[in-house]
């Protein structure tokens, strides 16, 4: 009797043709990303064997996902959030940073002759979400971003913007600041309580690498459940919520940008933030404010930029 060969339960040559026919143009970074996603999204279906019926759901769920975008709502960026892609891309990109960091301590210690701290980490950096604004007006040190009624506590927010391979202060840094009011809205999100670019703000550090700024303590917020975002929250039976928290865009033309978040240290979501941005030297602690008319609370945030030609050197390094 004759015994043939099992037969595929795949076609095992289809993806790579799919790959294959990209054109002679296609560059090779976007033939790169899109062979491995190709790639990634045909083993998924294979691996959970997709019916066409879920295929045609995740169609409608993708469409939705559109549909209810707007200016003031990028439903797409949030679900990227959700699902951790862009903390898990931040995640790489800092620890590579960090182990140039060391080439470049080593890079600075031959250079100058002088040991370098060893211990000094950059500050981390977390996700930036859908709420910046490019238009946040510049603000003098030592003014409130506080434009609007609220329900808050009054904070006096300082620190230092350091060099940190040198540990030396770094003037005329950027410090861009934004936050949810005491409702959990942002202005754009809440035009009848807040006018235009309230608890926002640009501030520089002056030539010891000083900034300050009166803001809110954050307050805890949910993403919104109404859309797509929603949907997947019921479907995977998780929270909403995010921990109370206040972003800072950190920049200088010889350091890398910074963009992160900080959060107070008695939230109760810090374990389980929806978007998986928390970080240890992330979380902070505002303590009562001493000889202050204006604020309740202190809270003291000092920031490690990585600087650019340290970084090219040590990569100079590697090769």
């Amino acid at each position: 009797m004759a015994t043939g060969t099992t037969p595929e339960k795949f076609d095992p040559k289809f993806t790579q043709h799919v790959i294959d026919t990209m054109g002679p143009k296609t560059s090779p970074r976007t033939r790169e990303i899109f062979g491995s996603l190709i790639k990634h999204l045909h083993d998924f279906a294979r691996e959970v064997e997709l019916t066409t019926d879920e295929w045609l759901e995740g169609v409608k769920f993708v469409n939705s996902i559109g549909q209810i975008s707007t200016k003031q709502r990028n439903e797409a960026h949030r679900m990227s959030d959700i699902l951790g892609l862009e903390s898990y891309g931040l995640n790489l990109l800092q620890k590579r940073r960090r182990m140039l960091l060391t080439c470049s301590r080593l890079v600075v210690e031959i250079n100058n002759h002088h040991a370098v701290q060893s211990d000094n980490l950059p500050t981390s950096s977390a996700i930036l979400g859908p709420f910046w604004s490019p238009n946040a007006p510049f603000r003098e040190n030592g003014d409130s971003i506080i434009m609007s009624p609220h329900e808050g506590q009054i904070s006096i927010m300082h620190g230092q913007v350091t060099d940190v391979v040198t540990q030396k202060p770094i003037a005329n840094a950027v410090v861009d600041i934004w936050q949810a009011s005491s409702n959990g809205k942002y202005d754009f999100q809440d035009p009848d309580n807040q006018v235009d670019n309230n608890l926002r703000g640009k501030f520089r550090t002056d030539e010891n690498g000083y900034y300050h700024y009166y803001c809110l303590r954050p307050t805890a917020y949910s993403l919104p459940t109404d859309g797509p975002a929603g949907q997947i929250f019921k479907i995977l039976d998780r929270h909403p919520m995010r921990p109370a928290h206040i972003h800072l865009m950190v920049t200088h033309d010889k350091y890398h940008p910074l963009v992160n978040q900080i959060y107070p240290d008695d939230d109760p979501y810090l374990e389980t933030d929806t978007v998986f941005a928390v970080k240890d030297d992330l979380v902070v602690h505002f303590d009562p404010a001493k000889n202050d008319g204006k604020a309740e609370l202190d809270l003291e945030f000092n920031i490690n930029l990585v600087p650019k030609e340290d970084h090219e050197s040590a990569s100079a390094a590697r090769l």
